[in-house]
């Protein structure tokens, strides 16, 4: 018989049966309260379970000197794009109310510990942590904190990385997303038998966050493999200018997402995962359903390979930190690197390194490397 673990957040539990199907709205309001309330609307109307935000707080994210993207209105700076999406925690709590009138559970990932604690204010039934902030050790012991179950993205990780962060949250239940950290993502790097591996050595729930481009592929079949939950970004039109839109998926497309979930459950649960499985695969090839489920094996995705470092935390300078200098707690951050400042160590070494001595120039933004300290 099929095992699969359930995951609880107050009164209802999500898992093989029923997995909690979350739009994640990020910052795709962009700033814009009455988007965001049209956001909110059209993805409960398309059958959302659960609504995501991200409390986005610049400086606890990025460095101003990392990178450039291009948009519409021309290059600007990552870092300005972050400051124009910061929004006031007021905006929070009105979304929480219109998600929680509506019966939905709403979900937040916040990116530092002033965003982390500003959230806890609002009592959140639960909290979210997006992919790169699985490594900010300093971040996981404050939510840990909290006593409150945590939804966990493990994109752009390792086995090890996500051994710690469980570690370090073992004291609150965690339903663990499994991710491809690409925008897109290919859905035959998906690799959806690592969840039921991931399950299995951790004894938590696993779900998926998928980035591909397809509505139903990866979605029904992480349904099919028992998935707890299944996150998918969401927006109003392809065309809009959130950082997310161009691979979200529109309002009629997550709602063939949700049928086809839904379906997929319904057949697993009574003819079991074999059969659901046959199912897709009559619908999408079965080639490429097989090239989806992979061979369960968790390591790096191709299409992720050069993230590893970049995306996820690592130690920067805050300022010019000149030889000899004693470094301070107000001198160093535990940021994500991008593309264009050199990734340092790991955030569990950020305590290690306050107070002892620069050994050569470290450049404002720049990572703070083992030669550096």
């Amino acid at each position: 018989m099929e095992q699969h673990i359930e995951f609880r957040i107050g009164d209802k539990s999500y898992g093989a049966r029923h997995a909690l199907v979350i739009a994640e709205l990020g910052a795709g309001h962009g700033a814009d309260r009455t988007k965001a309330v049209e956001l909110v609307d059209a993805a409960a109307q398309a059958g959302a379970d659960c609504i995501k935000f991200q409390m986005v707080y610049a400086d606890e994210i990025l460095h101003p000197k990392t990178g450039y993207v291009p948009l519409p209105g021309g290059r600007i700076r990552l870092y300005d794009r972050f400051k124009q999406l910061e929004m006031p925690v007021d905006f929070f709590a009105e979304m929480k109310e219109r998600v929680e009138k509506k019966g939905l559970l709403f979900l937040c990932a916040p990116f530092g510990l002033q965003s982390a604690r500003d959230l806890r204010a609002l009592n959140p039934a639960a909290l979210k942590i997006a992919s790169p902030e699985l490594n900010y050790t300093a971040l996981l012991r404050e939510i840990a904190s909290y006593n409150a179950p945590v939804i966990l993205s493990s994109g752009v990780s390792k086995l090890s990385d996500i051994e710690e962060a469980l570690s370090t949250l073992s004291n609150v239940p965690v339903c663990l997303l499994h991710c491809v950290t690409a925008y897109p993502a290919p859905p035959r790097e998906y690799n959806l038998r690592v969840s039921q591996s991931l399950s299995a050595v951790f004894g938590v729930p696993v779900g998926v966050s998928d980035h591909s481009m397809d509505a139903e592929l990866v979605p029904s079949v992480a349904a099919a493999v028992g998935a707890a939950a299944v996150e998918k970004h969401f927006c109003l039109s392809r065309k809009d200018s959130g950082l997310d839109d161009p691979i979200a998926l529109e309002p009629k497309d997550f709602a063939a997402m949700v049928k086809a979930i839904r379906e997929t459950e319904a057949v697993a649960a009574a003819r079991g995962t074999c059969a659901a499985l046959e199912e897709i695969k009559r619908e999408h090839g079965r080639d490429t359903v097989e090239a989806v489920l992979g061979d369960g094996v968790k390591q790096l995705a191709p299409s992720e390979e050069a993230n590893y470092t970049r995306t996820n935390r690592s130690i920067h300078a805050l300022c010019d930190i000149r030889e000899g200098e004693i470094i301070a707690r107000d001198m160093i951050a535990c940021l994500r690197s991008e593309k264009a400042l050199r990734p340092g160590l790991p955030p569990s070494w950020e305590e290690k390194i306050i107070g002892r001595r620069a050994g050569a120039f470290i450049p404002a933004g720049e990572g703070v490397r083992f030669e550096d300290v």
